[in-house]
């Protein structure tokens, strides 16, 4: 990592977190103590609260309903239930954190998808009177696909089942079985009871006989930034900047986010499809020009020659190792409410490219329990297998293993406009 980056990592020391699990395992409730704990909760949001149970002074922590911190939905209130996806933030003294809340019921997989896409780590909650549940197999799979670089199993409600070791063990054992299968290696089990805040920020006195760390101080010593800065230069070019005013009649600004590598001024750069090669002439910022930027920051490239490049296209380095692919096998998620059938076409969407697409066969599907693969006529909503895609021109795609931005694509129903399937490029 260069002396640029470090320095940026020091500013930035953001990590980005999602919460999945059933329904009523207690991820409202562990996130409103996280909110509580590290004093991320207004005073105003706990004197709402307490003012649901006809109070008017300030709640304290053992005194509120913790998951009315985080149910802003008055049907989620009403139900019970997480619906949408909220983002909440909290921050302790070493690190500043955006946590997911993404819905439980299985009705709702599709909006934890859409949580857990841009997460750099997860916490998978179980009721450990209840162990591992079928939404728990699913969400688990859902995460091995999107490759979460870390996962830790929050083992909640110990509380109710008398703080029991055992009870512990076996379901961290039923875990690491389940998530050996997929090749998911880091994998943390944390014994919590998220109501009393035990191992959530503090460690309490009543599981002394778990020496790992606290939920919080995990979070606290989690990478912060993945190796996209150690990974091949991808910049989806997102729009064409062209003032032309009279002090910048020929500016040419590609404007866009990296998606993973490096860029210098004076590299040189291909932009695909065409492949026609330039180099950097400058790394413009609303802060200011740059000598170098890296992913995932937002910049704009100009070019020392004058290139055709509009949105859609991408811009690499000579020896990027992408070819154009027609026909792509993927891994999806099926989200929409109409299911996934051969000889349909969808609109698919891929970096910041938006093409025709048309589903050729489906190769399986997944049983989320024993994780066999089934043959298929169709994908009906929430499940999930791989698929085969020919689209009405190529894309330049890395393999969703090597790279999350370039191998990652949504589907759109050409009828409706609604998003239907997120998929992983193989």
């Amino acid at each position: 990592m260069t002396e640029l980056n470090l320095e940026l990592t020091k500013e930035i020391e953001l990590l980005r977190l999602v919460t999945v699990g059933s329904v009523d395992d207690g991820k409202s409730t562990l996130i409103g103590r996280l909110l509580v704990d590290t004093k991320g909760a207004f005073e105003d949001q706990l004197l709402a609260v307490r003012k649901k149970k006809g109070e008017t002074k300030i709640a304290s922590a053992a005194e509120i309903d913790l998951a009315m911190l985080t149910d802003g939905l008055s049907a989620e209130r009403e139900q019970g239930i997480t619906i949408d996806v909220a983002y909440r933030y909290f921050a302790t003294p070493k690190r500043k954190f955006i946590m997911a809340d993404c819905p439980g019921h299985e009705q709702y997989t599709r909006n934890m998808v859409t949580g857990a896409s841009t997460a750099s780590a997860a916490v998978i909650l179980i009721d450990a009177r209840n162990g591992v549940m079928p939404q728990t197999k699913r969400h688990t799979h859902i995460l091995a696909l999107l490759g979460m670089p870390h996962l830790i199993v929050a083992i909640n409600k110990m509380d109710m089942v008398d703080h029991d070791q055992v009870t512990f063990e076996k379901i961290r054992k039923d875990m690491i079985d389940y998530c050996a299968k997929q090749g998911i290696k880091d994998l943390i089990c944390i014994p919590m009871s998220a109501l009393n805040g035990d191992m959530v920020a503090v460690r309490g006195d009543n599981m002394p006989w778990y020496e790992g760390a606290t939920l919080l101080e995990t979070f606290e010593s989690l990478p912060v930034l993945d190796e996209l800065d150690e990974q091949s230069f991808r910049f989806p070019v997102q729009l064409l900047n062209r003032p032309q005013t009279a002090e910048l009649p020929d500016y040419r600004g590609f404007m866009g986010t990296i998606a993973s590598g490096t860029v210098k001024v004076g590299d040189r750069l291909t932009a695909l499809p065409s492949g026609k090669s330039s180099t950097v002439k400058e790394i413009v910022t609303f802060d200011g020009n740059l000598d170098e930027a890296f992913a995932p920051q937002s910049i704009t490239i100009t070019l020392e020659d004058e290139i055709d490049i509009s949105r859609g296209d991408m811009l690499v380095r000579g020896d990027s190792g992408l070819s154009p692919q027609k026909e792509i096998t993927a891994n999806v998620c099926w989200i929409g409410e109409e299911p996934l059938e051969p000889k349909k076409k969808y609109w698919i969407k891929h970096t910041t490219n938006t093409l025709k697409a048309m589903v050729t066969g489906i190769d399986f599907k997944t049983d989320i329990h024993s994780l066999e693969q089934d043959a298929a006529d169709q994908l009906e909503m929430n499940e999930i297998g791989q698929i085969q895609l020919k689209l009405l021109k190529p894309v330049y795609a890395d393999s969703y293993a090597n790279n999350r931005a370039t191998g990652s694509f949504i589907l759109i129903d050409s009828f409706t406009n609604n998003t239907v399937g997120a998929g992983m490029i193989i």
